[in-house]
């Protein structure tokens, strides 16, 4: 129908000038006068085929966003917690009216319109109109009469209450992942209610680290565990001991990754299916040995290279290297030059 009204230059002129009724009774009367070229989408996109209304549902007051602070221990096992807020509950005295019967008013300053207008000169023939908010009663249109005034929300027809929701936070929830109260949010009169969304937030966790479904954790081993095997238990997040081990002659280097599969976090919404958990080796060694043992730990280790070693050579001494303290080093020493360079007052002297 909406096609058929457009591309017919005859129907477009009807609905022109009388609507969607006009159109139904064939060019007959109807609310008269022009209408919006957009009530026809509206008519059938925006809410209804109410003759021509703009209507796009109720409005309401803008939701509320909270962050809520949770463990990854709770985000595994699941957990209900309770959160206290603050948000505005119509008046009970006055059933969100501000008064007694009459004690709403017209506002004498924007007459009704909420809006002020004044006019100022910018030259000659030359004027601006300027519209602002009416201080006297807020953009709202109406006043208060003080002497019948609510004594419980003092006309402001909405009270500060304290509210508890109870947030139920299921296995396997996500960092930033929401929760919505639906209708929960500020009510004001003659709005719906907007929702309260809780947002949230994961702590951080001292021994595991998530990515996705998956768990991610470091593991030290000494040389020894390193070259001649390990036995190591882990604590789960719902307190469960994991024991992993490797055999004798199965050597773990350094940044060795292992993973254990179904040791993970559960799958939101199908929490006995889980992801993995993934362990990432780092090998610590001794600051030094005893000299006196290092021919018989170097019988049972791999032989060593033998360089080949020219007779015309120099021997060296090695030096610990902090690359962080090089640098600032390195900055200091151009400092300096710079301050030997410079004269009096800081103006640097012509050098040949």
């Amino acid at each position: 129908m909406a096609y058929e009204v457009l591309s017919n230059e005859d129907k477009r002129r009807v609905y022109d000038m009388h609507g969607e009724q006009g159109i139904k009774e064939g060019g007959g009367g109807g609310s008269g006068g022009l209408h919006s070229p957009m009530d026809i989408f509206d008519m059938f996109f925006g809410g209804g085929f109410g003759g021509g209304g703009r209507s796009r549902g109720p409005r309401r007051t803008k939701n509320l966003m909270h962050q809520l602070s949770v463990s990854l221990e709770e985000m595994y096992n699941g957990t209900t917690r309770k959160l206290a807020l603050q948000k505005n509950v119509i008046c009970a005295d006055c059933d969100g009216i501000g008064g007694k019967e009459g004690a709403v008013q017209r506002c004498p300053n924007c007459r009704g319109t909420g809006m002020q207008v004044r006019v100022q000169q910018l030259g000659p023939g030359m004027m601006q109109q300027i519209q602002s908010m009416c201080g006297e009663c807020q953009g709202q249109g109406e006043r208060i009469d003080p002497k019948l005034r609510c004594k419980k929300c003092n006309g402001r027809k909405v009270n500060r209450e304290r509210k508890i929701l109870e947030v139920a936070v299921d296995k396997g929830m996500e960092d930033g992942q929401k929760v919505t109260f639906s209708g929960e949010g500020d009510q004001e009169p003659g709005l719906e209610p907007g929702d309260i969304i809780i947002v949230l937030d994961e702590k951080e966790h001292p021994t595991f680290k998530r990515n996705g479904v998956d768990l991610i954790m470091k593991m030290t081993i000494n040389i020894t565990e390193a070259l001649c095997g390990f036995k190591k238990a882990i604590t789960t997040l719902d307190n469960r001991t994991l024991i992993i081990q490797t055999i004798a002659g199965e050597v773990t280097k350094s940044s060795d990754l292992k993973c254990v599969y179904g040791e993970g976090m559960p799958t939101y919404r199908n929490p006995f299916e889980k992801g993995k958990l993934i362990i990432q080796f780092d090998v610590e060694f001794p600051e030094s040995i005893d000299a006196a043992i290092a021919p018989q730990l170097e019988k049972l280790l791999p032989p060593k290279e033998e360089p080949m070693i020219p007779e015309d050579h120099e021997e060296v001494n090695m030096q610990d290297f902090d690359p962080e303290a090089d640098r600032r080093q390195r900055r200091l020493n151009e400092d300096d030059e710079e301050h030997m360079h410079a004269g009096p007052g800081g103006v640097s002297c012509a050098t040949q």
